[in-house]
């Protein structure tokens, strides 16, 4: 009988995708409109029937918390849980986290009531839909003690992450941390026995950052210093035993950094995603929040996914996510925008309260244009604002009150943009 504990690793700072971590989690940060980015990983282990899960988190984990609480909550048969680890304090180590192994070391006396066979270790900060319990049979099947996700990349993309070899048998023979754009890795060609088909232009093994450990091997491998699973102990463990590459043919996008999250958002709007929400045999979880439908007064929606609860009116719309709750008053227009919604709606009084303060209500207000920006929850933009329509280029940078990362605008959460400002 195996036993399979999961492990999603919440990130650290999340410095590449601020300021949308600013005051949150990494994996809290909303995606697709109406989801959390750890809805993507979680719901990957439950359709795959590993249901006892760890979410490993240490910076802004409040909102985090919440959401993982108010969303799995799991009948008493199942055995099922997900829960939050974050970094704490012991008798043993007093440190933050130092690295993706080191945070699970420093867990690990959590999992010995469980008696584990193996451990399953995801990414936090991933879009894809896996099988994981596919990949867990080939680990068995292969006999090794690991078994490391792989995706197909270019040799440009290779530059960025962990580079494997491998045999005909799939088996990994070498590993190389993020190689550069330089260095010459031409003997780390795919195998066509190993893809059966042609790659195209995708001729290099990437690690996904996803790995299933015999219990053994991982308790082993995390005796030691080493800090980092790519950096450190993967290819420690290749040296001393048989690694497995399990080829994932899908769908994947790392989304860390605000570039590949914002166009990520967008893809979802097209009218054939990469990325599939509406499977109804491998659906993705997240809080059941009991909100009316969305209301649409005279509106023009053009590959527009809008999520429960919102009210938008007179307004034109176009390859944009509008997220829970959002209000977008008469003659607004959106292109190109990831609107992530608001946490609650504001009634007559507290609109009342706004006026008299000088500060714009929860929302886009009446005739504000927005092309190629972020907005984050709970911002609040006034009337006739002009935000992101001309074409020059624009320096990366905070500007008080909004930031422009990888030229991609962003409104934080919480912002207030003065009627008429122009950005």
């Amino acid at each position: 009988m195996y036993k399979v504990i999961s492990i999603v690793l919440g990130g650290g700072k999340g410095t590449r995708l601020y300021p949308l971590t600013k005051d949150r989690a990494k994996p809290a940060v909303p995606f697709g409109g109406k989801y959390r980015i750890v809805d993507i990983p979680i719901s990957n282990c439950i359709n795959s029937g590993f249901k006892q899960i760890y979410i490993l988190t240490q910076f802004n984990s409040a909102s985090l918390h919440l959401h993982i609480a108010k969303t799995y909550d799991f009948d008493t048969f199942s055995g099922g849980f997900a829960e939050i680890l974050a970094a704490e304090q012991t008798l043993t180590h007093s440190g933050w986290f130092e690295g993706t192994a080191d945070a699970v070391r420093k867990i690990m006396v959590h999992f010995a009531n469980h008696n584990p066979t193996h451990y399953l270790i995801v990414s936090g900060d991933q879009l894809y839909r896996m099988n994981l319990a596919d990949m867990f049979q080939k680990h068995l099947d292969s006999k090794c003690p690991l078994t490391i996700a792989c995706t197909t990349v270019t040799r440009e993309a290779a530059s960025a992450f962990g580079i494997m070899k491998v045999d005909a048998k799939s088996r990994i023979t070498e590993f190389q941390e993020k190689p550069g754009p330089v260095k010459d890795i031409s003997d780390y060609k795919v195998p066509r026995e190993v893809l059966g088909h042609g790659a195209g232009d995708k001729e290099y093994l990437a690690s996904m950052g996803i790995y299933i450990f015999d219990a053994a091997l991982m308790e082993k491998s995390l005796q030691g210093a080493d800090n980092d699973f790519g950096k450190e102990v993967i290819p420690s463990i290749l040296t001393k035993h048989k690694v497995n590459a399990y080829v994932f043919e899908g769908y994947w996008e790392d989304i860390g950094t605000i570039k590949s999250f914002y166009d990520a958002n967008l893809d979802l709007t097209s009218i054939a995603p990469a990325f599939n929400f509406y499977d109804e045999d491998m659906p993705i979880y997240t809080q059941r929040l009991n909100l009316p439908a969305s209301k649409l007064n005279y509106c023009s929606l053009d590959q527009v996914l809008a999520a429960e609860g919102c009210i938008i009116t007179n307004s034109s719309i176009h390859s944009s996510i509008v997220g829970i709750r959002t209000i977008i008053e008469s003659g607004a227009s959106l292109d190109g925008v990831v609107c992530m919604g608001a946490d609650y709606y504001e009634g007559d009084d507290r609109k009342a309260a706004n006026a008299k303060k000088g500060v714009p209500n929860i929302g886009i207000g009446k005739g504000t244009i927005i092309k190629g920006a972020i907005i984050d929850k709970n911002a609040r933009i006034g009337s006739n604002c002009r935000i992101g329509i001309d074409a020059r280029e624009r320096p990366d940078g905070e500007f008080g009150n909004y930031y422009i990362v990888d030229g991609v605008i962003v409104i934080p959460k919480n912002a207030a943009i003065q009627p008429g400002t122009i950005i």
